[in-house]
């Protein structure tokens, strides 16, 4: 294997030591769709007043515990547990003495849906491993006299988890000292990287398979890995460049999103920016090194 495959697979690996331990340490601060509750989103039309104010306005309620975080220069966002409609419209009333407002969004979802929400989540996200896994091993098992179609499997999926744990690293962080928090969109976000990622594998597994078939004067021997080694990176060399620019043309319009869109955006948004990026980097530099290192398995 070239030292570079080297070099950047031990990164990988120590990064998605890093954001393991950031997940086991901090965990994920879930939303009120997972854990039930209430999310009222507002935006002022005039000047937003202090959050000293608003709190102590809302502890009038005696509603419970009352998170409040600002939204861009007039917003508001209220997480708090599950409220009534009445209770719903005592908040508005409240916050209307402090000011002209205008209600962006409002959720109310109970624990037991939040649950249940949480189970299917995890189901999802575990079946599409699966039938990604059985998807890689029937595509390409022409080449099964030359790698095995389970270690291209085993490949993906190690490129996949390294681009889940990554933003789950990071969140763990953000949720601890940021407040940040996994709702219903962080899973269409995370269902999002695992279908890219895969994308940019099969991208240079497909043309490791025609290099291989192709040249009928190869021939890979079971103690021979330099060979493989070669194929393996001028297969990247022939596909790198339709990566990064595919890659980037994404980012743009994510990093728009982000940007420009609303609070409620932000996490979603912030998730794809880092799982695009990290599924480029990984179908190089995690991918195809399992398959060097596996190959002869």
């Amino acid at each position: 294997m070239p030292t570079i495959y080297k070099i950047m697979f031990s990164i990988s690996i120590i990064v998605m030591a890093v954001s393991a331990a950031l997940f086991l340490i901090y965990g994920l601060n879930l939303g009120t769709d997972f854990t039930g509750g209430s999310l009222l989103e507002i935006e002022f039309l005039k000047e937003r007043p202090e959050r000293g104010i608003i709190s102590e306005r809302l502890n009038n309620l005696n509603l419970g515990q009352i998170s409040i975080s600002e939204a861009g220069e007039r917003g508001l966002i209220l997480k708090m547990p599950e409220i009534s409609e009445e209770a719903h419209q005592q908040i508005l009333a409240e916050l209307k003495k402090s000011g002209e407002l205008e209600e962006k969004k409002f959720d109310s979802i109970g624990s037991v849906l939040g649950s249940e929400l949480k189970r299917k989540s995890i189901i999802a996200i575990a079946i599409a491993l699966v039938l990604i896994s059985a998807y890689l091993a029937i595509v390409f098992s022409r080449v099964g006299s030359t790698i095995s179609p389970l270690v291209l499997a085993l490949g993906a999926i190690v490129a996949l988890i390294h681009d889940l744990i990554l933003p789950i690293g990071v969140f763990s962080w953000l949720g601890r000292f940021r407040g940040a928090t996994i709702d219903a969109p962080m899973i269409a976000a995370a269902l999002t990287i695992l279908g890219y990622s895969i994308n940019d594998t099969v991208v240079v597994y497909d043309r490791i398979r025609e290099n291989i078939i192709r040249d009928a004067n190869i021939r890979i021997h079971t103690n021979d890995t330099n060979s493989f080694s070669q194929i393996v990176h001028k297969s990247i060399k022939q596909t790198l460049v339709r990566s990064v620019n595919t890659t980037l043309t994404t980012l743009f319009a994510v990093i728009a999103i982000y940007i420009f869109g609303g609070a409620t955006l932000k996490n979603f948004s912030l998730a794809l920016i880092i799982g695009i990026a990290s599924g480029a980097y990984s179908s190089i530099f995690v991918a195809s090194p399992i398959l060097m290192l596996f190959h002869k398995k």
